[in-house]
């Protein structure tokens, strides 16, 4: 895995081991990242469900001014903040060991412009973190909510919950659902 484009381009990045992780591949990260280019330049960025950070590093070397890195993971966060160091974005990063729920609640004081979420896929996450978010302060109707998830998986709640899909992008396996907030 490595960082696509940017002031970091080409710098390889390490995985936590085991399964608890699924880093994107970079031609799907690769993908999304040509979808919102436009976007990332002086936002805030929040990489939920971080894993390697590779998504949040991305963003960061992209020109994003500030990215949230949230896992519960041990490993994870150990991965997160040696990427972070080895690109030399440390200084731009927030790196949270807790979990989606709580960080999109209480711990993320600012409106992000751009919010990543891969949670494990098939689990229910993506209805409870969207839930989560209708009810914070970390979205607004401007933020951009994208989360991964297995291919099959129905977003139809989405719309009850105060969420429009503004697009999804099929790969294989998975997609990436872009939602915003209703005002």
């Amino acid at each position: 895995m490595r960082v696509i484009a940017g002031e970091a381009r080409s710098l390889k990045l390490i995985t936590p081991e085991g399964n608890n992780t699924r880093p994107t591949a970079d031609r799907i990260k690769e993908t999304l990242f040509n979808v919102i280019q436009n976007e990332v330049p002086a936002s805030i960025f929040v990489d939920l469900f971080s894993g390697s950070g590779g998504i949040g590093v991305e963003a960061l070397s992209r020109g994003a001014n500030k990215a949230y890195f949230i896992d519960t993971d041990k490993e994870a966060i150990r991965c997160i903040e040696t990427n972070l160091k080895h690109t030399k974005l440390f200084d731009k990063a927030m790196v949270l060991k807790q979990d989606a729920i709580t960080a999109v609640s209480y711990s993320i004081k600012e409106t992000a412009d751009i919010i990543f979420a891969d949670p494990p896929y098939g689990q229910g996450f993506d209805k409870t973190l969207l839930a989560a978010i209708k009810s914070s302060k970390v979205a607004n109707e401007d933020t951009l909510i994208i989360i991964e998830e297995e291919k099959h998986t129905d977003f139809s709640y989405a719309e009850d919950l105060g969420f429009d899909i503004i697009k999804e992008k099929v790969y294989k396996t998975n997609k990436h659902v872009f939602l915003k907030k209703r005002a």
